[in-house]
């Protein structure tokens, strides 16, 4: 039987690049973002492809995507929880409350939102079961300097990981969480101009390709759901993450 995955955040970054990753390894694939136009791009003409333009932060949106995937390809197997935003980098007192609310709204309302839609639809189908895997961050373990509402929510997340992992186990429903650092996309392209660091200097930082982060999502996926990787990491082999003290 084919299987399924539901990725968020897909029209761009690592959802993109994972989106290929599956459907090249055979997989059934739904395309959630806000961006139709960019889910199009995504999809090409992939007859697997599903394309479901979808605002994560709003409930109704979100269980119509998971239903139209449901109705499309039988059920729902896997849910990559991608989509996220960063800001801009200041101490907390120059954050405007518009961000606070805006950062928190997507990285953790949306992806509580997208958990709780694919949970219940795992929790349903026959036979029961399936895999969330929870876009956390290496922000999930250790800030950047000025990065208050970002850190603040990847933290969330690795909480809801925990949670859905325990929940999970009396459903056949497996729960992890991948934590990313510095893979190449246009949101880390600054890495390779220079970025803020703990001491105050500014410095360039290795990437990664972000092909390696989706191999790893599509491993994680495969594995059976008696079995789990609850906490995984990969990053640019010298970013700063490890060695800053």
């Amino acid at each position: 039987m084919i299987q399924s995955v539901v990725i968020t955040g897909a029209g761009s970054g690592i959802g993109r690049a994972t989106a290929h990753k599956f459907l090249a390894a055979g997989w059934n694939v739904g395309l959630i973002g806000r961006r139709t136009e960019a889910l199009a791009e995504t999809a090409g003409d992939h007859p697997a492809a599903l394309v479901l333009p979808c605002d994560v932060t709003q409930p109704d949106q979100v269980d119509a995507a998971f239903s139209q995937a449901n109705a499309a390809f039988g059920r729902v197997d896997v849910l990559f929880n991608n989509a996220g935003m960063s800001a801009k980098a200041a101490p907390i007192d120059e954050i405007p409350l518009e961000t606070w609310f805006e950062v928190v709204n997507v990285n953790l309302n949306g992806m509580y939102l997208c958990a709780r839609a694919a949970f219940g639809q795992m929790r349903r189908q026959d036979p029961q079961g399936g895999r969330i895997i929870n876009n956390g961050s290496i922000s999930a373990h250790a800030p950047r300097p000025g990065s208050a509402p970002y850190t603040t929510t990847k933290h969330a997340i690795t909480g809801l990981t925990k949670t859905l992992g325990l929940d999970g186990r009396a459903f056949n429903i497996a729960c992890g969480q991948i934590d990313i650092g510095n893979a190449l996309t246009q949101m880390a392209a600054r890495f390779q101009t220079g970025v803020p660091q703990a001491d105050g200097q500014i410095k360039i930082e290795p990437v990664m390709d972000v092909d390696h982060v989706a191999e790893a999502v599509l491993t994680m996926a495969r594995l059976p759901l008696d079995v789990n990787v609850p906490f995984i990491t990969i990053m640019a082999r010298d970013m700063p993450y490890i060695g800053r003290g």
